[in-house]
């Protein structure tokens, strides 16, 4: 399976790290010179493309070979990749219009938009934790990088391209890991994942993970924002710009923790993992104004996403469930009916009297559809046990 491992890289000098921006900007303004000449000539195979530009965009922005055709074959991916998105209606509520409008023009590489780099032009050394990279200065040897234990063994298993991405002025790599996978045990049941705005998931075992706290941190980012937006001074828009990405570093962090005692609590009670199958749900969910935020703050698919490679990686199944009325059935009778939902918190049954966290219960429904789902062979199942 592929995943993927960042590293940040310490230039050691301000020459390399200019060198590095330097480089960023000439490949996505060659990306952006060969994006017009596949729009306006419809040329969005790399072979055909590379035939047009390669000469052009090697000589105008003082690139080499292998440089030159990483950026025409980042053109293609680009191309490919939003007409996978057109084709598959991942274009969000306004779909039609956000089709037109990508359909109508060129597509655009900012300035320190992430470059490819393949092994021809990117060396690594492990055992020093240097890399050697190609850049319009030159190449530059004897570049230290640092990253957490676990991803220095990942880099063992490298294969493939890595990118180069400048963020808030500092410099990463990120490179594709071919690790092995290992294969899917038959699970004994199966752990339910309910996963909501309030608690951002409650387990069939009954544990509520990262909920209140999660979301009064992003109340404080949210009216922290409004605060600064409304100075209109030099020293609000830094601050801004310094806390961009903050809260979305914070819910990735979040997200993972949870997503892997979820997968290690699955692993060594031998059951699978039940999730409902949420997607389309922004756009099937209607909420009001006061809880919009809220919504479209949830990064359920990030989590869901967390949770499907980590347990791929220690070969638990995971399995999609219909998460129609999971909050409104009892997960002792099955008996459903809307009352049953008292408040965000309770679940009482009116037929048999089962009084649950309503998370709670809504979990233990989706792991026994997971269990349904699996018995019925309505998911691949594992060659060997």
């Amino acid at each position: 399976m592929k995943i993927v491992a960042q590293v940040k890289l310490l230039p050691v000098s301000a020459h390399d790290a200019d060198a590095l921006a330097a480089t960023l900007r000439a490949c996505n303004r060659a990306a952006n010179a060969a994006s017009e000449v596949a729009f306006a000539r419809d040329l969005k195979r790399r072979n055909v493309l590379q035939e047009a530009v390669y000469h052009r965009i090697k000589a105008d922005f003082d690139l080499g070979a292998q440089p030159a055709v990483r950026t025409i074959k980042k053109v293609c991916d680009a191309y490919a990749a939003l007409k996978a998105n057109i084709r598959a209606g991942n274009l969000g509520r306004e779909g039609s219009k956000r089709r037109t409008r990508a359909e109508s023009k060129p597509i655009t590489f900012r300035e320190n938009a992430a470059q490819p780099y393949d092994d021809r032009i990117l060396t690594w050394n492990l055992d020093a934790q240097t890399v050697s990279i190609w850049t319009t200065a030159g190449r530059i040897k004897g570049i230290p990088f640092v990253c957490s234990p676990e991803a220095l063994k990942l880099l063992a298993f490298r294969k493939g391209e890595s990118d180069l991405v400048m963020r808030d002025g500092m410099f990463f790599l990120i490179a594709t890991i071919d690790v092995p996978e290992p294969p899917v045990f038959a699970p004994a049941g199966f752990l339910g994942v309910d996963l909501g705005v309030v608690n951002i998931a409650t387990t069939s075992d009954g544990e509520i993970l990262a909920g209140r706290r999660l979301n009064r941190y992003r109340k404080r980012q949210r009216d922290l924002r409004a605060k600064l937006q409304k100075k209109h001074t030099k020293s609000a828009k830094r601050v801004l710009k310094r806390l961009r990405r903050r809260e979305a570093r914070h819910a990735a962090n979040t997200n993972h923790i949870i997503a892997k005692r979820i997968v290690a609590t699955a692993e060594r009670t031998s059951r699978g993992v039940g999730l409902e199958d949420l997607s389309g749900i922004r756009q099937r969910v209607t909420a009001k104004k006061d809880q919009r935020a809220r919504l479209h703050s949830w990064a359920f698919a990030q989590l869901g996403a967390f949770i499907a490679y980590k347990a791929q990686r220690a070969g638990v199944p995971v399995v999609h469930v219909d998460p129609r009325n999971t909050s409104r059935q009892c997960s002792e009778c099955w008996h459903t009916h809307r009352t049953n939902r008292v408040d965000q918190a309770r679940f009482m049954c009116r037929s048999c009297g089962t009084v649950l966290h309503a998370d709670h219960n809504g979990s233990r429904n989706i792991a026994h559809r997971a269990d349904a789902v699996w018995k019925r062979g309505a998911v691949n199942r594992p060659s060997t046990a």
